[in-house]
């Protein structure tokens, strides 16, 4: 099989994985790899960069005998969609998203990780490929794996539904934008929101859950929560601590797929 376009991937340099965590941020593929080889050296090695084109850098290492990929997605629907089908050609079958968040429900602080259950279908991207009524979940299994990788590493994490945006100032009824005008129809939609228990908001979950689901993969995500959505500042303090939480709750969460056969 030739390489996939957009990915410069093929078989051949996947080495048979069927796992991948799915970064927005190019620069954090490599930092994702190096945490596996860390945590499970005495299973693989150090890992290895096999692509970088556009936004999609992706690495590959090994978890317990199993190949796992990380792949960068950039940000948002359409560039996460074209990783997520592209993968899925060369035979990928489980899909992670490992970001970074704002939490909408004040109870949930800076550091802490929302493990997706579901996705308000706030993009566009999702419904090249199922309808809006088609429902944005997660899989159980993916699901449970994640929660108890935060729970071995002693993260605190929420467990719920999460509204996933097409745009970060606008769709998250930002008022630090450019032009400072928000439309009428996403006025108030934070408060909406948090009265429907939605955690967070994020750009990502809704295509890779849509996604997954509608072609019988497999499909979680798991973010580390930057700040307080719509209102808050990103400190680098806070990005490093929902960074790492996110980071090290996927990582965990390896020994659980691979030994569940997610593999």
């Amino acid at each position: 099989m030739p390489k996939v376009y957009h990915l410069d991937l093929d078989k051949r340099l996947i080495q048979g994985a069927r796992i991948a965590l799915l970064p927005g941020d190019p620069a954090r593929s490599e930092k994702i790899a190096a945490s596996i080889a860390a945590e499970y050296g005495g299973y693989g090695g150090p890992f290895k960069t096999i692509a970088s084109k556009r936004e999609f850098t992706t690495c590959v290492c090994e978890a317990r005998g199993a190949k796992v990929l990380v792949t960068s997605t950039g940000i948002g629907g359409p560039s996460t969609s074209i990783a997520v089908d592209e993968l899925a050609q060369l035979g990928v079958t489980t899909f992670i998203r490992v970001g970074t968040t704002g939490a909408i429900q004040d109870y949930i602080k800076n550091g802490d990780c929302v493990i997706t259950t579901g996705s308000v279908r706030l993009d566009g991207a999702s419904t090249h490929y199922a309808p809006i009524e088609y429902p944005a979940v997660a899989d159980f299994g993916v699901v449970s794996a994640l929660i108890q990788g935060a729970r071995l590493a002693d993260i605190n994490c929420h467990i719920g539904v999460t509204a996933s945006s097409d745009t970060f100032y606008p769709g998250e009824e930002r008022k630090d934008s450019f032009r400072k005008y928000i439309l009428r129809r996403f006025r108030g939609a934070t408060e909406e929101l948090k009265a429907l228990h939605v955690l967070n908001y994020e750009m990502e979950s809704s295509t890779i859950l849509t996604l997954t689901a509608s072609m019988g993969l497999k499909g979680g995500c798991v973010t580390g929560v930057v700040n307080k959505g719509s209102t808050g500042r990103i400190t680098k303090a806070a990005l490093r601590m929902g960074e790492e939480s996110a980071i090290k709750t996927a990582v965990n969460s390896l020994r659980f797929l691979v030994s569940g056969g997610l593999r």
